[in-house]
């Protein structure tokens, strides 16, 4: 036999190549959290990312509303006279009365700052969307993920509540509602009492369909071995409820909140469009809408400016959703 060149060492090669390896193995099965799976799946659909831009711009705005117009123009419920024609009413010069001084031109008739009203509307239509799906998710959850578990006569009560509010003319019902409250309601006035109102019923209407998903999880969740383990061990109804099924719920939940915020936004500029928004002189898109009506042939800009606000707004948040949707589904493609 050869013996081993002076120098080298035969054993320790193995012994390196084998540390390697077990490196490389151990970097491959390293293990993900759903957050970081979800995050990943996310950060890959580009929509998805410029829709959540400009959601994250949206809120920003509407939270900083008051900086901005002071900075970029007007308050929104000042007169600017000397912008509008007096024969015509319409605004002088071309595209609405567009220029520096104001960014999206004047309103016809009174001359209001139309970019500071946009502004301070995107305030009106975020607050109203958001409050409204979070009462919905809410609402939906707690009866959704009862139905489901509980089964039952429990289960047939709920169902058909939610059958019969989803059947429910809700535009209908909030218009006559608006029209015999009180200005003054719970220490609430004016538009406050139209803002609760609007919550309150969009939400109430919204939450059957958020119940209807939570009960179809929590039916099959229900069956799950991690449920059953935790019956064998005495845990109670709550804690299940709450502390094992709950946490499996969040994905589907999230997903549906996402996408119901967009709806709601319309909803509520719909409401406005119809007179039963926010009173007058507060700043909405629909209400914008309603008055472009009658001047839109003279002034289109008026029309366009409110209408492209909503229709960005709403694409933003569908985008976005839709990349929330995929990324947190496991079976997706994308």
């Amino acid at each position: 036999m050869t013996a081993p060149l002076h120098g080298t060492s035969t054993d320790a090669e193995p012994v390196a190549t084998a540390d390697v390896a077990a490196n490389v193995v151990k970097a491959s099965v390293e293990g993900r959290s759903l957050r970081q799976i979800a995050w990943r799946r996310l950060k890959r659909d580009k929509l998805a990312l410029a829709g959540g831009g400009v959601v994250v711009f949206l809120v920003l705005v509407a939270i900083f509303a008051p900086l901005i117009v002071s900075l970029l123009g007007h308050p929104p419920n000042e007169f600017h006279q000397e912008e509008i024609d007096p024969l015509f009413g319409t605004p002088k010069g071309g595209l609405g009365g567009i220029s520096s001084d104001f960014l999206f031109g004047v309103e016809p008739s009174n001359g209001r700052d139309v970019f500071s009203r946009v502004v301070y509307g995107a305030r009106i239509s975020l607050l109203v969307a958001f409050l409204a799906a979070l009462v919905a998710v809410v609402l939906g959850t707690v009866f959704g993920i009862i139905a489901g578990y509980f089964g039952g006569w429990v289960d047939s009560v709920i169902s058909r509540v939610m059958d019969m509010l989803l059947a429910f003319p809700q535009l209908l019902f909030i218009i006559s509602l608006v029209s015999v409250l009180p200005n003054d309601l719970l220490g609430l006035t004016g538009s406050g009492v139209r803002i609760a109102v609007l919550v309150s019923v969009i939400g109430f209407f919204g939450w059957p369909y958020v119940g209807r998903i939570v009960r179809g999880q929590t039916l099959s969740l229900r069956e799950k071995e991690y449920v059953e383990a935790a019956r064998s061990l005495g845990a109670g109804r709550r804690y299940i409820l709450f502390r094992e099924l709950l946490p499996n719920l969040v994905a589907p939940i999230t997903v549906y909140a996402t996408l119901m915020i967009p709806t709601n936004i319309l909803t509520e500029a719909a409401l406005s469009f119809l007179g039963a928004g926010v009173k007058p002189p507060t700043a909405s898109w629909g209400q914008m809408l309603s008055k472009a009506v009658n001047t839109y042939e003279d002034d289109p800009m008026f029309m366009i400016i409110p209408g492209a606000a909503i229709f960005v707004t709403v694409l933003a948040f569908n985008l976005f959703g839709d990349g929330v949707r995929d990324a947190l589904d496991p079976k997706g493609t994308r």
